[in-house]
């Protein structure tokens, strides 16, 4: 069988005469040739689409962590496009003071439904101060009332313990406007019942107390009510602040504070070991003549 194998070899190789032979047994061979491949195609098959299943299924979960990853970007463009237009508000705002500012930025809010106060990041490192009057870039907030190293409390105009002496841009009338605990809106009070006030008026702070300088931007009159029965009208008064969504306040050094009297050559825009030492120094008393003395209604309002 050797010897007949090796001449079959060397006579195909050699000679065409096993050709058509070869040709027919190709013919009858070819079915068997692919039976045989069928379990190698049937696996190779189904591994391909297992395979194909399972980087479908990693692509998906690959293309769903981009698309949350591209949408957590976009929300925090968004918040620090925000961010950036409420800080040019801010600095808008500042150009128009003539008193020194510094910007805080709000890190808490007092979870006490009855208290209407707020708490910032700067303190008395900062050379904050027991009153200092607090805005953001569309009005009047309130005052510090407590100073900390490092941060500050406020007391919004809006709580039910805070008056400040006001008076109608229009045409200068005087009040006191009492916060309600209501965050919409401010109480006009001792305002008589014959008195030039009227929807839509502007409230600014008068100056009067020597706690908040005079012109800025308190509040708008939004209702009047009359009752010849009453010796006061009863009016209220919508804030301009965002009190409920300004998160960048300004901190004024004004000269009717005695801060801004004790320290006239304080700079807020570079911090040095010089304006360190001098915040820490005491204060040196104010002759008596120089702060005039408010009316005692309006000085008791005044406080917080």
């Amino acid at each position: 069988m050797t010897v007949l194998s090796l001449v079959l070899m060397v006579v195909d190789a050699r000679f065409a005469a096993l050709k058509p032979l070869r040709s027919q047994l190709g013919m009858v061979l070819t079915p068997l040739y692919y039976v045989a491949e069928l379990p190698v195609r049937a696996w190779d098959a189904v591994y391909l689409q297992l395979t194909s299943r399972a980087d479908l299924i990693a692509e998906n979960e690959r293309l769903r962590a981009e698309a949350l990853l591209a949408r957590h970007k976009l929300q925090k463009l968004a918040s620090l496009t925000e961010q950036n237009v409420r800080l040019r508000e801010l600095l808008n705002s500042s150009e128009l003071l003539d008193e020194r500012v510094l910007v805080a930025e709000l890190i808490g809010i007092d979870p006490n439904p009855f208290s209407q106060r707020i708490m910032i990041d700067k303190g008395e490192r900062d050379g904050v101060f027991l009153g200092q009057p607090v805005l953001d870039a569309t009005g009047l907030m309130g005052q510090v009332v407590e100073v900390l190293p490092f941060t500050s409390r406020v007391l919004l105009v809006t709580d039910v313990s805070h008056s400040l002496p006001v008076q109608v841009n229009r045409n200068g009338l005087r009040a006191i406007a009492s916060g309600t605990g209501n965050s919409e809106w401010l109480e006009l009070r001792h305002v008589g019942d014959t008195a030039d006030i009227r929807v839509d008026d502007i409230v600014v702070s008068s100056g009067l107390g020597q706690r908040f300088p005079a012109g800025y931007p308190v509040g708008r009159v939004v209702h009047v009510n009359r009752d010849s029965s009453q010796p006061f009208a009863e009016v209220r008064v919508e804030p301009t602040a965002q009190l409920n969504r300004s998160r960048y306040l300004l901190l004024v050094f004004s000269p009717e504070s005695a801060y801004g009297q004790v320290f006239p050559s304080l700079s807020l825009e570079t911090e040095g070991e010089g304006a360190e030492t001098e915040l820490e120094g005491e204060a040196p008393e104010q002759p008596a003549d120089t702060q005039p003395q408010a009316p005692a209604q309006e000085e008791t309002s005044d406080a917080q």
